[in-house]
């Protein structure tokens, strides 16, 4: 049988000092599988959760939104599990919780199980690892599916394409993120079965995969289980690598801007994009605790300036965030909304102003600034992680982004170690308007098409 590799013995307070209060153990079996078990007795239930390592920046030239494809295609059916039955079968079992998502780095299934119907979970997961049913009628079917949510998540809502020219101008063309996980619907529409099988075989073998369980289950009986229904399926010889996202100089070299006159939109709006550094980097925590000091909440420098002391945007649209990526660089956004009657670029200078007060240092971070974003990022982490659901998709993004699932344990010392003058580097680093994607709808009467062209085109 194959190994448990357990920790070594270790009090509670230690593991809780770590920011992870909970065993992990670890096993590989002999496809290339690796099984990540995370014990909690204190309910009776467990979560599955795997964890493939494909996403959309997987994807080369041509076949743009083949992950997010597979995410739709592994509900429809494999060798004993007929199409939708896995949801079926979940549910009648007093399973919850089952969906899957596609990110640019990789795809992930779950559901959360009571404990006793943890088996069922792995052979349903295996079985669509191992046999999934596709077909040109299959994928036909979701092709129309994935067109469907296009239109309703990109196409027909307001502002709902900002995200795509954002990274079309963020990422160089033939970037692994230059492009987003709903991909090209043409792209998809000319691939033919062959290309989607070759897809499924590659990516979707056990060599490839981290199945993480967490909850109220033996480690060693989860990996008996984990033998028995995945321990058949053969690996794949060789994953190809992703294509490189390292990138000449993390700055984008210049404020690109792209106007979009629509009168479709109820009320002008402004999105920025910059780029930041990888999640794997060591200054990451730091442009987390950056995004949260500039605009989370109403506590934030941008919600203070632009709402509470001057009245000039919406309440709820007027923030930063930071989306991570794992491999050359994140997504660092931000946006605002005018309030009525008041012009979208008086907003974008006071808004550019506080961005420009800490990159430059001349507004520094306060250590209540500090204390303020942190307790706010280790409420998020501690919500994540104190639910099953959470825990066991944690543990898998640290398996399979930093292949090893025990540095989970470093996040919140890493959080906590950020100091204010962290905070100002990543702030002259990502901030300055050398490093700025800057996407402006605006409605009749706000800018003409031919002022919207010339702001393009320069």
């Amino acid at each position: 049988m194959t190994e448990v590799k357990s920790e070594p013995g270790t009090d509670a307070a230690d593991a809780a000092a770590a920011s992870f209060p909970w065993p992990i153990h670890e096993a590989v079996l002999d496809n290339g599988l690796r099984v990540v078990v995370s014990p909690d007795p204190t309910t009776p239930i467990a979560a599955v959760n795997l964890w493939y390592d494909v996403g959309s920046r997987h994807e080369p030239a041509g076949k743009h939104g083949f992950a997010h494809l597979f995410e739709h295609l592994m509900f429809e059916g494999s060798a004993h599990v007929a199409k939708g039955e896995h949801f079926e079968w979940v549910t009648a079992a007093g399973g919850a919780g089952i969906n899957a998502t596609t990110n640019p780095d990789r795809t992930n299934y779950f559901q959360v199980m009571p404990t006793a119907q943890l088996e069922l979970a792995l052979w349903l997961e295996a079985d669509r690892m191992g046999s999934l049913a596709l077909t040109q009628e299959t994928l036909d079917n979701q092709r129309e599916v994935v067109k469907n949510e296009r239109r309703q998540r990109y196409d027909n809502p307001p502002y709902g394409r900002w995200v795509e020219y954002a990274f079309e101008l963020a990422f160089p063309e033939g970037h692994p993120y230059h492009h987003t996980t709903i991909g090209s619907m043409e792209e998809l529409q000319d691939a033919a079965l062959e290309d989607f099988q070759d897809f499924n075989a590659v990516y979707y073998s056990p060599n490839n995969a981290v199945l993480t369980v967490a909850g109220d289950v033996d480690p060693d009986e989860v990996v008996r289980l984990a033998e028995k229904y995945f321990g058949g399926i053969r690996p794949h010889g060789a994953i190809p690598p992703a294509p490189d996202g390292t990138l000449p100089q993390l700055k984008i070299g210049e404020t690109r801007r792209r106007v979009e006159p629509d009168e479709t939109v109820p009320r002008p709006m402004t999105f920025f994009m910059f780029r930041a550094p990888d999640t794997r980097d060591d200054s990451f925590a730091a442009v987390e605790v950056l995004a949260a000091v500039l605009g989370r909440g109403r506590g934030s420098r941008l919600y203070r300036k632009l709402v509470t002391e001057k009245n000039l945007a919406q309440r709820e649209e007027a923030y930063t965030s930071v989306w991570g990526f794992a491999y050359g660089a994140s997504a660092f956004i931000g946006l605002f909304s005018p309030r009525d009657g008041v012009e979208a670029a008086e907003v974008e200078r006071e808004f550019v102003a506080v961005l420009d007060g800490l990159a430059d240092a001349s507004a520094p971070v306060s250590e209540a600034e500090l204390d303020r974003a942190k307790a706010l990022l280790t409420s998020d982490w501690l919500r994540a992680v104190g639910e099953l659901g959470g825990r066991a998709d944690t543990l898998g993004q640290y398996a399979t982004l930093e292949r090893d699932p025990k540095a989970v344990r470093e996040y919140l010392p890493r959080l906590e170690a950020v100091t204010a003058e962290d905070v100002q580097r990543a702030a002259a680093l990502i901030l300055p308007e050398d490093n700025r994607v800057v996407v402006e709808y605006v409605t009749p009467g706000t800018a003409t098409e031919d002022d919207a062209a010339e702001e393009a085109a320069a």
